[in-house]
């Protein structure tokens, strides 16, 4: 007689799931680096497997504005920075913050010392590169704050229009650029200047700091109990590699270098921006703080006449998600 069987049976004789994975795709905000390490260390280390997700991860750059694409459904959750995030919102595009891997802010203005900049009282009258698509909300509630006009002329600034890069800094087409305390800061260094030429702002320093890198899901989609289990599951295996990545910054950043598909990157400054990533991303179990949260609203808020947002946003974040995931 044929015994029957069964397909939970088979799949565990063949090592497999019984059951395809369910997909998950994310969008990042910039090129495959160590700013996204954790998500790239979870892929590799198979706790997406184990939560039985197959996650997609899409890499960003200049030409991919990550809330079109998901607002297009060419991804489900994307990495924003909370600024960015909260004046698209307002704008309408129906956003919300579902986890929030880092805990404090790495963006900073690097000034050449020369130009005689001590403080932002210094800043009149000189060329400060600011990024945009989004990153440039921080900086103009900064100046908003300090009553300086960013039209140029001797009592404002004049803001030029920063790409990816520091040649405007180098090529001293600016006086102050954007950095990243883990990645432009280094290509300055690495140009051969010395830290004794230059004048930086933490933006965590000069209290205008606002959160990066979150995790953003379409409201809509939040309705769906199915969603918000997979994303319940993604998060969790996510701050399970941001955690792993923490412990480990050398081999993930050698994680990061393997899913580099432009070899664009290199094993020196992947390291040495794990080792910065981790001191932001350190203090997170993934759950949006709250008195974080509020400090960016009122950052944001701050901005006289002009301000990045004109109310409290209302349902711009949830902690459904990552009480889920860390209980």
């Amino acid at each position: 007689m044929k015994k029957l069987v069964s397909t939970a049976a088979l799949a565990a004789v063949l090592g497999a799931p019984a059951w395809a994975a369910d997909d998950v795709t994310l969008q990042l905000k910039w090129v495959t680096q160590a700013q996204f390490a954790g998500y790239y260390v979870a892929l590799d280390q198979g706790f997406y497997d184990e939560e039985d997700l197959n996650v997609k991860i899409l890499a960003g750059g200049p030409d991919i504005a990550p809330g079109q694409v998901l607002a297009g459904g060419g991804a489900d959750v994307m990495i924003d920075w909370l600024p960015s995030a909260l004046a698209a919102r307002e704008k309408g595009l129906p956003i919300v913050n579902i986890a929030q891997p880092f805990k404090t802010s790495g963006l900073m203005l690097t000034c050449w010392k020369d130009t005689g900049i001590t403080g932002p009282q210094d800043f009149r009258g000189k060329t400060i590169g600011v990024w945009f698509f989004g990153n440039e909300y921080p900086f103009l509630s900064w100046m908003s704050q300090e009553g300086i006009s960013t039209d140029g002329g001797d009592n404002g600034v004049t803001v030029l229009k920063q790409g990816f890069n520091v040649d405007p800094l180098l090529q001293r087409q600016a006086d102050c650029i954007s950095t990243m305390t883990y990645n432009e800061f280094g290509q300055v260094l690495d140009a051969g200047v010395s830290p004794d030429e230059l004048v930086t702002f933490k933006y965590e320093d000069v209290g205008v700091a606002t959160l990066e890198d979150g995790l953003y899901a379409l409201e809509a989609n939040l309705a769906d109990p199915a969603f918000v289990d997979r994303m319940v599951r993604f998060v969790r295996a996510s701050m399970k590699g941001w955690k792993w990545a923490e412990e480990h910054p050398e081999d993930a950043a050698m994680i990061v270098l393997d899913n580099d598909e432009t070899g664009a990157q290199t094993e020196a400054h992947q390291v040495r921006m794990m080792g910065e990533i981790a001191k932001l991303t350190a203090g997170s179990n993934g759950a949006l703080d709250e008195a974080d949260y509020s400090r960016t609203v009122e950052t944001l808020l701050a901005g006289g006449s002009d301000p990045v947002i004109t109310a409290e946003p209302v349902g711009a974040w949830t902690h459904a998600v990552t009480d889920a995931a860390l209980n």
